[in-house]
């Protein structure tokens, strides 16, 4: 299978945004309970060595006067989804009070046309029409949208972000990889395994994939370096072509898609190569409908359960098993699977080929898995940077009072 070089090599690695994450408030979900009878830890359950794990109290930022029934909304325009989240703050988590998500394929064919189509731009006019509406029902106070690989690599993206704020209101911004990576830490690294040694964050999206080495930090892990690749389920699927009607052409395709993975992740893996042998257990978190995918089975769930995945820890050994039996079955054998069904039928063998990647330039013996990601990190944002407003106008009124 020929090698295929990434399309877009602007990729870029460093340590600067270590200390601005760290600034973020930790609003978060209330931890999911581990369901009875399914296999695999729920994190933090216990230490390695088995002992109870004692967790001191959840650093926050207690919003400010007047901001507890405000709504904040985060909106998510990736190449395979769109993914809209409303909540209120709630003590020290928030509160979702609505939510939509919608398949819409915006990349679709993006990798040979390097346009957006006219199909895929209607298919997701189509869902930010719905956004829209929910966006105007509710008594929203601050909201951020973003548009990531799709619209940075479409020649036609600035045109097509100017239309969705003509026609829904909704002013897009589109994201830099590194922005991508960053709000993805953010809205999962509270699922990270406890330790002390270093960890890799992943989001395999639907244009591209970002990784990122953190290690232990205050209220969030510290960012020591970073990687976005134009590799997604979307964009992997397209470039890298085959034939599904037997196993040694659908293994030949699946070789292909891990050797050009592998090449995008070459120069990454020898930066954090000494990282790997340090004295303390590397960790792996990942986010993204891969992993909970590949975590469903790994569960042998009937349907897609949110409170059974998000935060589960499963041997990594397991997800590589799976992603060897699903890229060894036709596309009408995954169909019938659950929890993958036609929608990620096609897809799903991009997200294994990108996650066994992954694996082996961070052979991490478990692999935590978060639904929850660039939304959740959004949220956080907007909630402790208008808490930090509120807080400021309160304390500048109280000077002016003292003054009178």
């Amino acid at each position: 299978m020929a090698d295929h070089p990434p399309p877009d090599t602007k990729r870029g690695h460093g340590t600067k945004r270590g200390g601005k994450s760290g600034k973020v408030a930790d609003f978060r979900y209330k931890r999911p309970s581990r369901p009875d009878g399914k296999r695999g830890e729920r994190r933090n359950a216990s230490r390695r060595d088995g002992k109870p794990v004692s967790r001191g109290p959840v650093p926050a930022v207690t919003p400010g006067p007047g901001t507890h029934r405000q709504a904040y909304a985060a909106l998510d325009l990736g190449t395979n989804n769109c993914r809209l989240l409303i909540a209120r703050p709630s003590g020290e988590n928030f509160t979702v009070i609505d939510a939509f998500s919608r398949v819409v394929r915006l990349g679709e064919g993006l990798a040979a046309s390097g346009k957006l189509s006219d199909e895929a731009m209607e298919r997701t006019m189509a869902a930010l029409h719905v956004c829209a509406e929910k966006l105007r029902r509710r008594n929203v106070r601050l909201a951020r949208s973003v548009a990531t690989e799709a619209c940075r690599r479409a020649s036609n993206g600035p045109a097509f972000i100017e239309r969705v704020r003509r026609e829904t209101g909704i002013m897009l911004d589109i994201i830099s990889a590194q922005e991508e990576a960053r709000l993805a830490v953010l809205g999962c690294h509270i699922l990270l395994e406890e330790g002390e040694g270093p960890a890799i964050i992943f989001d395999i999206g639907g244009g591209s994939t970002e990784l990122v080495l953190v290690q232990p930090g205050d209220k969030v892990p510290r960012i020591v370096d970073w990687l976005s690749v134009p590799w997604g389920v979307v964009s992997l699927t397209d470039t890298v072509q085959g034939s599904d009607a037997s196993e040694a052409e659908r293994l030949e395709r699946y070789t292909g898609m891990r050797t050009t993975v592998g090449r995008s992740f070459a120069e990454f893996a020898e930066r954090i190569r000494s990282y790997i042998s340090g004295p303390a257990p590397i960790r792996l978190l990942g986010t993204s409908g891969t992993v909970t995918t590949l975590a469903s089975l790994h569960l042998e769930l009937p349907q897609y359960d949110r409170r059974a995945v998000d935060g589960l820890i499963v041997p990594s050994q397991s997800m590589r098993d799976i992603s060897t039996r699903l890229s060894r079955m036709c596309a009408a054998d995954r169909k019938q699977l659950p929890c993958i069904g036609d929608d990620r039928a096609n897809l799903v063998i991009a997200g294994c080929a990108i996650l066994e990647s992954i694996l082996d330039i961070w052979p991490a013996t478990q692999l935590g898995v978060a639904d929850r990601g660039i939304r959740e990190g959004i949220l956080r944002s907007l909630i402790a940077a208008d808490a930090e407003g509120e807080r400021s106008r309160a304390a500048l009124q109280r000077m002016r009072e003292q003054d009178v």
